[in-house]
Protein backbone atom coordinates (compact mmCIF):
# COMPACT_ATOMS: atom_id res chain seq x y z
CA UNK A 1 0.00 0.00 0.00
CA UNK A 2 1.43 3.55 -0.90
CA UNK A 3 1.40 6.61 1.60
CA UNK A 4 1.24 9.95 0.26
CA UNK A 5 2.63 13.26 1.83
CA UNK A 6 -0.91 13.79 3.38
CA UNK A 7 -0.47 10.16 5.00
CA UNK A 8 2.28 10.74 6.18
CA UNK A 9 1.79 14.23 8.07
CA UNK A 10 -1.35 12.70 9.62
CA UNK A 11 0.41 9.63 10.98
CA UNK A 12 2.79 12.34 12.72
CA UNK A 13 -0.22 14.05 14.10
CA UNK A 14 -1.63 11.22 15.33
CA UNK A 15 1.59 9.46 16.85
CA UNK A 16 2.37 13.51 18.16
CA UNK A 17 -1.27 13.26 19.89
CA UNK A 18 -0.41 9.74 21.57
CA UNK A 19 2.69 10.63 22.93
CA UNK A 20 1.12 14.27 24.63
CA UNK A 21 -1.57 11.65 26.38
CA UNK A 22 1.06 9.59 27.47
CA UNK A 23 2.79 11.90 29.03
CA UNK A 24 -0.31 13.64 30.41
CA UNK A 25 -0.90 10.41 32.00
CA UNK A 26 2.47 10.43 33.32
CA UNK A 27 2.21 13.65 34.82
CA UNK A 28 -1.05 13.05 36.65
CA UNK A 29 -0.65 12.51 39.97
CA UNK A 30 -0.28 9.49 41.69
CA UNK A 31 -0.05 10.01 45.86
CA UNK A 32 -1.57 11.76 48.02
CA UNK A 33 -0.10 14.64 49.83
CA UNK A 34 -1.10 15.56 53.56
CA UNK A 35 -0.75 18.04 55.79
CA UNK A 36 -2.53 19.38 59.27
CA UNK A 37 -2.35 22.76 61.46
CA UNK A 38 -4.10 23.55 64.34
CA UNK A 39 -7.11 26.30 63.63
CA UNK A 40 -10.36 27.18 65.45
CA UNK A 41 -9.42 25.19 67.89
CA UNK A 42 -9.02 22.22 66.88
CA UNK A 43 -6.74 20.08 64.31
CA UNK A 44 -7.52 20.71 60.75
CA UNK A 45 -6.41 17.58 58.18
CA UNK A 46 -5.87 18.26 54.33
CA UNK A 47 -5.55 15.32 51.99
CA UNK A 48 -5.04 15.89 48.52
CA UNK A 49 -3.34 14.84 44.78
CA UNK A 50 -2.31 18.36 44.69
CA UNK A 51 0.68 19.80 46.87
CA UNK A 52 -0.95 23.39 46.61
CA UNK A 53 -4.36 22.22 48.32
CA UNK A 54 -3.38 22.55 52.15
CA UNK A 55 -1.86 25.98 52.07
CA UNK A 56 -5.19 27.56 50.47
CA UNK A 57 -7.04 25.70 53.00
CA UNK A 58 -5.40 26.59 55.54
CA UNK A 59 -4.77 30.73 54.34
CA UNK A 60 -8.57 30.54 54.06
CA UNK A 61 -9.54 28.77 57.32
CA UNK A 62 -7.42 31.07 59.30
CA UNK A 63 -8.59 34.39 57.80
CA UNK A 64 -12.26 33.34 58.54
CA UNK A 65 -10.80 31.89 62.59
CA UNK A 66 -9.33 35.80 62.54
CA UNK A 67 -12.85 37.10 61.68
CA UNK A 68 -14.92 35.04 64.20
CA UNK A 69 -13.37 33.34 67.04
CA UNK A 70 -14.31 35.17 70.45
CA UNK A 71 -10.97 33.53 71.52
CA UNK A 72 -9.53 35.89 69.51
CA UNK A 73 -9.60 39.36 71.49
CA UNK A 74 -8.97 41.30 67.86
CA UNK A 75 -11.75 39.34 65.58
CA UNK A 76 -15.45 41.02 64.80
CA UNK A 77 -16.68 38.95 66.85
CA UNK A 78 -15.39 39.97 69.78
CA UNK A 79 -16.03 43.59 69.21
CA UNK A 80 -19.14 43.11 68.88
CA UNK A 81 -19.86 40.97 71.88
CA UNK A 82 -17.48 43.87 74.06
CA UNK A 83 -19.86 46.56 72.25
CA UNK A 84 -22.78 45.45 71.19
CA UNK A 85 -22.56 47.15 67.80
CA UNK A 86 -20.40 46.92 65.21
CA UNK A 87 -20.19 47.39 61.52
CA UNK A 88 -18.45 44.17 60.81
CA UNK A 89 -17.20 42.47 57.30
CA UNK A 90 -19.27 40.66 54.69
CA UNK A 91 -18.42 37.43 56.06
CA UNK A 92 -19.70 38.24 59.04
CA UNK A 93 -22.67 39.59 58.67
CA UNK A 94 -23.26 36.55 56.09
CA UNK A 95 -22.97 34.05 58.95
CA UNK A 96 -24.71 36.48 61.71
CA UNK A 97 -27.64 36.46 58.92
CA UNK A 98 -27.62 33.01 57.96
CA UNK A 99 -27.90 31.67 61.32
CA UNK A 100 -30.51 33.83 62.22
CA UNK A 101 -31.95 32.03 59.29
CA UNK A 102 -31.43 28.51 60.90
CA UNK A 103 -32.65 29.77 63.93
CA UNK A 104 -36.17 30.56 62.56
CA UNK A 105 -36.05 27.05 60.63
CA UNK A 106 -35.04 25.39 63.60
CA UNK A 107 -37.86 26.98 66.21
CA UNK A 108 -34.80 28.72 68.05
CA UNK A 109 -32.62 25.13 68.24
CA UNK A 110 -30.20 26.26 66.64
CA UNK A 111 -29.20 29.66 68.34
CA UNK A 112 -26.09 31.53 68.19
CA UNK A 113 -26.71 34.23 71.34
CA UNK A 114 -26.33 31.32 73.82
CA UNK A 115 -23.15 32.40 74.80
CA UNK A 116 -24.37 33.44 78.06
CA UNK A 117 -25.91 30.18 78.94
CA UNK A 118 -22.09 28.38 77.86
CA UNK A 119 -20.35 30.52 79.69
CA UNK A 120 -22.70 30.38 82.92
CA UNK A 121 -22.25 26.50 82.58
CA UNK A 122 -18.19 26.50 82.34
CA UNK A 123 -17.87 24.95 79.01
CA UNK A 124 -16.19 28.28 78.01
CA UNK A 125 -13.49 27.96 79.96
CA UNK A 126 -13.49 23.89 80.88
CA UNK A 127 -14.63 25.31 84.68
CA UNK A 128 -18.17 23.42 84.54
CA UNK A 129 -20.68 23.37 87.04
CA UNK A 130 -24.42 23.32 87.52
CA UNK A 131 -25.70 26.94 87.90
CA UNK A 132 -28.63 27.84 89.90
CA UNK A 133 -32.06 27.78 88.63
CA UNK A 134 -32.48 31.46 89.01
CA UNK A 135 -28.75 32.27 87.32
CA UNK A 136 -29.91 30.22 84.10
CA UNK A 137 -33.30 31.94 83.94
CA UNK A 138 -31.21 35.25 84.53
CA UNK A 139 -28.63 34.34 81.28
CA UNK A 140 -32.02 33.10 79.23
CA UNK A 141 -33.26 36.74 79.48
CA UNK A 142 -30.32 37.91 76.83
CA UNK A 143 -30.95 34.79 74.45
CA UNK A 144 -32.74 34.82 71.18
CA UNK A 145 -31.30 35.74 67.55
CA UNK A 146 -34.52 38.03 67.12
CA UNK A 147 -32.56 40.00 70.05
CA UNK A 148 -30.12 40.78 67.06
CA UNK A 149 -30.66 44.04 64.49
CA UNK A 150 -29.06 43.43 60.89
CA UNK A 151 -28.64 46.42 59.02
CA UNK A 152 -27.89 45.39 55.69
CA UNK A 153 -27.14 48.12 53.66
CA UNK A 154 -23.72 49.21 56.27
CA UNK A 155 -23.18 45.85 57.35
CA UNK A 156 -23.75 47.08 60.93
CA UNK A 157 -24.57 44.29 63.46
CA UNK A 158 -26.58 45.14 66.77
CA UNK A 159 -27.44 43.61 70.19
CA UNK A 160 -30.95 44.82 71.26
CA UNK A 161 -30.14 43.99 74.92
CA UNK A 162 -26.89 44.82 77.32
CA UNK A 163 -24.69 41.78 78.35
CA UNK A 164 -26.01 39.89 75.35
CA UNK A 165 -22.77 37.89 73.35
CA UNK A 166 -22.84 35.34 70.64
CA UNK A 167 -20.66 31.96 70.04
CA UNK A 168 -20.48 30.74 66.32
CA UNK A 169 -18.91 27.58 67.49
CA UNK A 170 -21.72 26.22 66.01
CA UNK A 171 -21.49 27.29 62.69
CA UNK A 172 -17.98 28.75 61.78
CA UNK A 173 -16.30 25.44 60.67
CA UNK A 174 -18.59 24.62 58.13
CA UNK A 175 -18.72 28.28 56.56
CA UNK A 176 -14.76 28.01 56.85
CA UNK A 177 -15.03 24.82 54.90
CA UNK A 178 -17.02 26.30 52.72
CA UNK A 179 -14.73 29.28 51.74
CA UNK A 180 -11.96 26.94 51.57
CA UNK A 181 -13.85 24.92 48.71
CA UNK A 182 -14.58 28.13 46.82
CA UNK A 183 -10.89 29.20 46.94
CA UNK A 184 -9.72 25.50 46.10
CA UNK A 185 -11.40 25.38 43.25
CA UNK A 186 -11.00 28.69 41.74
CA UNK A 187 -7.29 27.81 42.09
CA UNK A 188 -8.63 24.48 40.00
CA UNK A 189 -8.09 21.83 42.22
CA UNK A 190 -10.77 19.36 42.28
CA UNK A 191 -9.87 16.41 44.72
CA UNK A 192 -9.53 17.55 48.43
CA UNK A 193 -10.47 15.84 51.48
CA UNK A 194 -10.85 18.73 54.10
CA UNK A 195 -11.31 16.96 57.92
CA UNK A 196 -11.68 19.75 60.45
CA UNK A 197 -11.84 18.28 63.93
CA UNK A 198 -14.63 15.84 62.91
CA UNK A 199 -16.47 17.83 60.22
CA UNK A 200 -15.26 16.80 56.95
CA UNK A 201 -15.80 18.02 53.43
CA UNK A 202 -15.28 15.82 50.26
CA UNK A 203 -14.15 18.07 47.06
CA UNK A 204 -14.47 15.81 43.84
CA UNK A 205 -13.15 12.27 43.91
CA UNK A 206 -9.99 10.27 45.70
CA UNK A 207 -8.35 9.22 42.12
CA UNK A 208 -11.73 8.37 40.34
CA UNK A 209 -13.29 7.10 43.15
CA UNK A 210 -15.73 8.75 46.09
CA UNK A 211 -13.94 9.53 49.54
CA UNK A 212 -14.55 7.33 52.44
CA UNK A 213 -15.34 8.80 55.42
CA UNK A 214 -15.95 6.59 59.00
CA UNK A 215 -18.58 7.43 61.33
CA UNK A 216 -17.61 6.80 64.96
CA UNK A 217 -19.37 4.77 67.39
CA UNK A 218 -20.33 6.89 69.83
CA UNK A 219 -20.35 4.62 72.64
CA UNK A 220 -17.64 2.54 71.52
CA UNK A 221 -13.88 2.85 70.43
CA UNK A 222 -14.62 1.16 66.72
CA UNK A 223 -16.12 2.54 63.71
CA UNK A 224 -20.04 2.48 63.36
CA UNK A 225 -20.34 3.23 59.56
CA UNK A 226 -18.23 4.52 56.10
CA UNK A 227 -19.93 6.59 53.89
CA UNK A 228 -18.74 7.61 50.12
CA UNK A 229 -18.65 11.03 49.52
CA UNK A 230 -18.30 13.40 46.51
CA UNK A 231 -18.48 17.08 46.86
CA UNK A 232 -20.39 16.25 50.30
CA UNK A 233 -19.80 17.89 53.58
CA UNK A 234 -20.56 16.11 56.79
CA UNK A 235 -21.08 17.13 60.27
CA UNK A 236 -21.36 15.45 63.42
CA UNK A 237 -22.34 16.28 67.22
CA UNK A 238 -22.46 14.41 70.08
CA UNK A 239 -22.66 14.03 73.87
CA UNK A 240 -19.39 12.27 74.19
CA UNK A 241 -16.92 15.37 72.22
CA UNK A 242 -17.63 17.63 75.86
CA UNK A 243 -19.58 16.67 78.85
CA UNK A 244 -19.30 16.54 82.06
CA UNK A 245 -20.92 14.00 84.98
CA UNK A 246 -22.61 15.69 88.57
CA UNK A 247 -24.59 13.36 91.05
CA UNK A 248 -24.82 10.36 88.26
CA UNK A 249 -26.13 13.17 85.57
CA UNK A 250 -24.50 13.06 82.21
CA UNK A 251 -24.05 17.06 81.62
CA UNK A 252 -22.99 17.72 77.71
CA UNK A 253 -21.75 21.14 76.26
CA UNK A 254 -24.85 21.29 73.56
CA UNK A 255 -27.36 23.89 75.16
CA UNK A 256 -30.94 23.68 74.74
CA UNK A 257 -31.52 27.78 74.10
CA UNK A 258 -35.19 26.92 75.19
CA UNK A 259 -34.21 25.71 78.37
CA UNK A 260 -30.75 27.16 79.71
CA UNK A 261 -29.58 23.21 79.96
CA UNK A 262 -27.63 21.08 78.11
CA UNK A 263 -29.75 18.93 75.99
CA UNK A 264 -31.57 15.75 76.92
CA UNK A 265 -33.15 14.32 73.41
CA UNK A 266 -32.03 10.72 74.20
CA UNK A 267 -29.43 11.25 70.85
CA UNK A 268 -25.82 9.94 71.95
CA UNK A 269 -24.95 11.46 68.35
CA UNK A 270 -26.33 12.71 65.04
CA UNK A 271 -24.01 13.90 61.56
CA UNK A 272 -25.90 15.52 58.90
CA UNK A 273 -24.62 15.20 55.14
CA UNK A 274 -25.13 18.31 52.78
CA UNK A 275 -23.80 19.90 49.83
CA UNK A 276 -22.88 22.73 52.10
CA UNK A 277 -20.80 22.51 55.24
CA UNK A 278 -22.20 25.43 57.00
CA UNK A 279 -25.36 23.75 56.77
CA UNK A 280 -24.26 20.40 57.78
CA UNK A 281 -22.69 21.89 60.28
CA UNK A 282 -25.25 24.40 61.78
CA UNK A 283 -28.20 21.32 61.63
CA UNK A 284 -25.83 18.89 63.66
CA UNK A 285 -26.27 20.95 66.34
CA UNK A 286 -30.03 21.54 65.86
CA UNK A 287 -31.02 18.05 65.19
CA UNK A 288 -29.03 17.05 68.10
CA UNK A 289 -31.12 19.58 70.50
CA UNK A 290 -34.39 18.73 68.82
CA UNK A 291 -34.60 14.78 68.86
CA UNK A 292 -35.18 12.13 66.30
CA UNK A 293 -38.46 12.62 65.12
CA UNK A 294 -38.81 16.43 65.21
CA UNK A 295 -35.33 16.18 63.50
CA UNK A 296 -36.41 14.30 60.62
CA UNK A 297 -38.95 16.24 60.26
CA UNK A 298 -37.25 19.11 60.40
CA UNK A 299 -34.71 17.93 57.51
CA UNK A 300 -37.31 16.04 55.40
CA UNK A 301 -37.65 18.74 52.85
CA UNK A 302 -34.82 19.96 52.93
CA UNK A 303 -32.92 19.42 49.63
CA UNK A 304 -29.18 17.63 49.40
CA UNK A 305 -29.60 16.59 53.35
CA UNK A 306 -29.45 13.83 55.08
CA UNK A 307 -29.28 12.14 58.29
CA UNK A 308 -27.55 9.09 60.65
CA UNK A 309 -28.91 9.38 64.27
CA UNK A 310 -27.32 7.16 66.92
CA UNK A 311 -29.37 6.97 70.25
Amino acid sequence: MAYNQRTRVTLVVLLILCWGLVLANLRKPTKLYHDNRLLMGTFWEVTSPDRRASAIVFSEAGRIERLLSKYIPESEISRLNSSGKLKVSPDTFYIIKKSREFWQLTNGAFDITVEPLVKLWGFEDLKTKVPTDTEIQSALALVGSDKIILQEKNNVVEFKLSGMKIDLGGIAKGYALDCAVKKLKERGINSCLINAGGQVYALGKNFGTPWKVAIKNPRAPKISQILELKNRSISTSGDYEQFFFKEGRRYCHIINPKTGYPAESQITSVSVISSSGLTADALSTAVFILGRERGEALTRNLKNTELKIYE
